[in-house]
């Protein structure tokens, strides 16, 4: 469990409900076959497919800082159809309203 952080909500992530894909930040270490194991395990889904890419490091000064990389990396996790994770889907449903 702690190899996922938290859920990403963008206006990108937000689009990608309606291809039933859900967007997280995970560990960077962490590999995509724990990430898809504990998806499945945890939220009782199936997953077909993952993409991941690491943020790039923002903010950087003419020096560059020794030792400084992203602990995390962002995964988007498309589900088979039929199945979803509806404790995301009302989050974003009550901030729209409110």
């Amino acid at each position: 469990m702690n190899e996922i952080k938290y859920a990403v909500f963008t206006d990108k992530s937000i689009r990608l409900f309606a291809k039933n894909q859900y967007t997280f930040n995970v560990e960077s270490r962490s590999t995509r076959t724990e990430i898809k194991r504990w998806v499945e395990l945890f939220f009782d889904v199936k997953v077909i497919a993952m993409n991941s890419h690491r943020l790039p490091i923002k903010g950087r000064r003419t020096r560059p800082i020794m030792g400084h990389t992203m602990h995390y990396k962002r995964m988007i996790i498309t589900l088979q159809p039929g199945y979803s994770i509806p404790s995301l889907r009302t989050k974003i449903n009550k901030k729209k309203y409110t």
